[in-house]
């Protein structure tokens, strides 16, 4: 099926947005104070996201909309006594960014729990444990999230005999960045009743020595074996955790977050701390599967005040990467006894998916690995042919592939010639690139968090963070994605810079790629008139600052629906 729905619709959206702002270039009166903006934005670079009118001076905004965006004199014309004016200082602001792909729940855990971001080593992992231990009760379960093995001196991934030695009076359980590995001490591997004999679940699998015994670690859904031991976060948690994630992304610099892989059950958590103050964040849900049901009988589910929509549903077809879980068509180069695990089937997702065409809800679906991708973009085509658009209940249904991060090059022009949209994390690329080159070898690297090659087909991208599995900064998003190096501003030979994207186009990966990617052009995306007033400011211009400035700016005001929701302290 041949179709460009998705690039020619954000084209539209763009002109339409340009012919509204155009409109606002006569001098008007001084208003009335019941016409007048609550707030005036001055002072700094400007930038609207709109091609044909990318800069402007000043901003207007009423009733949680923008009013105007134009020239300091236009402006002036809507400012009565009672507006409040916010000079920028210098700063620069944008579009609200939001992040296409983040876990707010697990942001929150992260605050709470045992962070294990950034450590540098096995024998510091175990530490980090030992730590841990002294301040737990025996017995009870120590948990920990955050830890990459990419870089570290030992060369490996960790493993029980490491994490014996930080406590065996304890179950230890400390889960990869990437949330589909983990590693596990003898005693939680003996309380979950895991042996050499235990079998591999399907879709995971238990490493094993030479002895045949369990090494500790746990790939994909094989996790769930020794993940039952944890106690699931209680109500209060949850509040606790979706309210502290939101500040930290309001911190950031982040006005919304699709959010993805939601327990159905959370929604009303979310929408009743929107409603009591606690969670300002615009929170776009992608459920688990198991709310289907409810969701097809109300898509979308959108609160009172619009910032809590929930209208998707997360799919998953294979693992990650880093832990050689994601799905390839040739073995893996550094472990030719895989080729990675599909966590699904053709026979299990067929009549899933025709019904969800029907039922009018949006499908984003994880798929890393280049097999994962070409099965999944192969179930999406079948089920679109079966289901013409008159049985649909939503024409364009703007299903997405989440990761998009191995493709066979061939694979690549079908995502625009299908309408499917890439939701892809510009900080795997300057992460995975460590050991992506030895999983993958040199030609599968053509494929690889190929951003410019899927622009210039005509596919769209959401970019995002995949945040707790990265940090879920927009600063550092936007870097790796016009920079393409790391966060010292080195890259490797095999790195394939010409995939990098201008910073125009990383722009839009942020702002307005995800504002339609979400159902939600025509309220966010750009700074015009009549959207609503979602902005994300930082300290120095991105669009044109040296490359590796960029990541030395700091957010300094974040806006949504006209709101302050973060202000920086200085």
């Amino acid at each position: 099926m041949k179709h460009h729905s998705l690039r020619c619709a954000l084209a539209a959206f763009f002109v339409l947005s340009l012919a509204a702002c155009g409109k606002q270039g006569a001098k008007t009166p001084d208003a009335a104070p019941d016409a007048a903006a609550d707030k005036v934005f001055f002072g700094g670079a400007i930038y609207t996201g709109l091609a044909d009118r990318p800069t402007v001076d000043a901003v207007a905004v009423k009733d949680g909309r923008i009013a105007a965006a134009g020239t300091v004199e236009e402006i002036d014309a809507l400012t009565g006594p009672e507006t409040e004016r916010i000079d920028l200082q210098g700063a620069a602001m944008y579009p609200g960014f939001v992040d296409a792909h983040a876990h707010l729940l697990g942001i929150g855990m992260r605050e709470l729990t045992l962070n294990l971001e950034g450590v540098g080593s096995a024998a510091e992992l175990v530490d980090i444990a030992a730590a841990a231990a002294q301040e737990t009760d025996a017995g009870d379960v120590i948990y920990g999230r955050g830890w990459i093995e990419t870089g570290w001196p030992e060369g490996r991934f960790p493993n029980r005999t490491d994490l014996d030695a930080a406590s065996t009076d304890h179950p230890i359980i400390l889960e990869r960045a990437d949330g589909h590995a983990l590693v596990a001490n003898s005693a939680a591997i003996e309380k979950a009743g895991v042996t050499r004999e235990t079998a591999d679940p399907d879709g995971g699998r238990i490493e094993r020595g030479a002895d045949g015994e369990p090494t500790g670690m746990f790939i994909d859904n094989a996790m769930s074996l020794v993940t039952a031991l944890i106690a699931a976060p209680s109500e209060a948690q949850k509040r606790e955790a979706y309210a502290v994630g939101g500040d930290v992304y309001a911190a950031y610099g982040w006005t919304g977050l699709h959010n993805v892989s939601v327990d159905p059950a959370d929604v009303s958590i979310m929408e009743e701390e929107s409603a009591a103050g606690r969670l300002n964040l615009r929170v776009y849900n992608a459920i688990e599967r198991s709310g289907y049901e409810a969701l097809a009988a109300e898509t979308p589910r959108v609160n009172n005040s619009g910032r809590i929509i929930t209208r998707a549903i997360k799919l998953y077809a294979d693992g990650a990467l880093g832990s050689r879980g994601a799905a390839l068509t040739e073995p893996y180069s550094d472990m030719p006894e895989t080729n990675g695990l599909l966590l699904t089937s053709h026979e299990e997702m067929a009549p899933f998916l025709k019904q969800a065409l029907i039922d009018g809800v949006q499908i984003q679906t994880h798929a890393i690995g280049d097999r994962g991708n070409k099965l999944v973009l192969d179930w999406y085509e079948e089920a679109f042919n079966a289901v013409p658009a008159e049985e649909r209940k939503v024409a364009n249904p703007r299903w997405r592939i989440e990761h998009a991060q191995i493709l066979h090059t061939e694979d690549i022009p079908r995502f625009a010639a299908l309408g499917v949209i890439a939701s892809m994390e510009p900080s795997h690329a300057i992460g995975d690139f460590y050991f992506a080159p030895a999983r993958l070898g040199d030609a599968r690297l053509d494929g690889a968090y190929a951003w410019r090659s899927l622009l210039d087909s005509g596919a769209i991208i959401a970019g995002g963070s995949d945040a707790p599995v990265e940090r879920g900064d927009p600063l550092i998003e936007f870097y790796a994605a016009v920079a393409r190096k790391d966060l010292e501003g080195a890259s490797g030979p095999d790195w394939r810079p010409n995939e990098k994207v201008t910073r125009a186009e990383a722009l839009a990966m942020l702002t307005a790629a995800n504002a339609y990617a979400s159902f939600q052009e025509k309220d966010l995306g750009a700074i015009e008139a009549g959207k609503k007033a979602d902005f994300s400011i930082f300290s120095k211009d991105i669009m044109t600052v040296p490359e590796a400035d960029i990541l030395t700016a700091k957010p300094v005001m974040t806006v949504v629906d006209g709101d302050i929701i973060f202000r920086a302290s200085e």
